[in-house]
């Protein structure tokens, strides 16, 4: 089973993904984080497979704490997850590193981009 941090300043919305994630049998969510330091932290400690990541969050913001993962791990599976929909603010996104950029609540890419993805 892949293993899935997810970090997003919203409980709601991580609970949403959560039971989106629940839903497939193939993702298990091994950490949560409602801010970038915390997000941060926790991919440092668990490692996961996957990181579903916010943007907008306190203290870092989403594409600092994707830099600093990136660092760490150049091949690490970041999916960035916001509500800033702009064509500047994805491709941003996705020129910093982040595998892909799915606009909130459209989840229905989720896992299909999840199982697209290669996992080291």
């Amino acid at each position: 089973m892949n293993t899935v941090l997810i970090a997003d300043d919203s409980k709601f919305m991580r609970r949403w993904i959560t039971s989106i994630l629940n839903q497939s049998n193939q993702y298990k969510v091994v950490a949560e984080a409602s801010c970038g330091a915390s997000a941060l932290n926790q991919y440092l400690q668990y490692l996961p497979d996957f990181v579903i990541l916010d943007l907008v969050m306190d203290d870092l913001n989403g594409l600092d704490v994707l830099k600093e993962i990136l660092q760490e791990n150049p091949k690490a599976n970041v999916i960035i997850c916001s509500s800033m929909g702009q064509d500047d603010d994805i491709d941003l996104a996705l020129n910093c590193g982040a595998k892909d950029y799915i606009v909130k609540p459209n989840f229905n890419s989720l896992i299909p981009t999840l199982n697209s993805l290669p996992v080291y």
